[in-house]
């Protein structure tokens, strides 16, 4: 009888171990993952996606892809801040902004960054009224993705491109994408499924 009642004891502790090895392993994970997809800047994307209408987990999902979260982050090509704004680029949006006297050395500052970064998707939206487009749009430029766009071999419609020619805006748009999903998943899916319903 006592060896009998040893067995149960030890195996109560060997389940009561492993759920306690699953918690913390679980709660390690969720640790991770927040570190990974951080929700930084929060004023600033709400702000800019209510102002633009632009889906905060497409913002977050750019943020990420472009400079992961590095508001000092400076590319080969001089793209600056968060969402990797070039002096060129800069220059376009400037001329939606009437009062504005940013100067390129603002795009440090991850405010100004995520706002103008945030326009000019609402700008390519608005252009193309197709998400994955405005995002090859905002990683090649609009002539180029005018060019696909006109080419058969990369758009049957003339809207929406289904090949590429640019390896790095296919893994650019395919990760713009699935970091987007993260944080769709992590903190957005409550908002997403209510907007879904409408």
């Amino acid at each position: 009888m006592k060896k009998h009642i040893k067995i149960i004891i030890s195996i109560s502790l060997i389940v009561v171990m492993l759920f306690g090895a699953a918690f913390v392993l679980k709660y390690a994970y969720e640790r991770y993952v927040h570190a990974t997809y951080p929700l930084k800047y929060q004023d600033d994307v709400k702000a800019a996606s209510e102002k633009y209408n632009i889906d905060e987990a497409l913002i977050y999902g750019v943020i990420k892809t472009e400079s992961n979260f590095n508001p000092d982050a400076v590319s080969g090509a001089g793209a600056i801040g968060l969402m990797q704004i070039t002096p060129d680029t800069f220059e376009w949006i400037q001329t939606y902004y009437k009062d504005d006297d940013y100067t390129v050395d603002d795009l440090k500052n991850y405010s100004v960054n995520i706002d103008y970064g945030t326009h000019i998707l609402s700008i390519l939206m608005d252009m193309y009224g197709d998400e994955d487009t405005a995002v090859c749009a905002y990683n090649a430029g609009i002539g180029r993705v005018d060019g696909w766009l006109a080419d058969k071999q990369y758009s049957d419609d003339g809207k929406t491109l289904k090949t590429l020619p640019f390896a790095e805006t296919e893994n650019y748009r395919h990760k713009v994408q699935l970091n987007k999903n993260a944080y769709i998943k992590l903190y957005f899916q409550d908002k997403n499924s209510k907007n879904s319903d409408k």
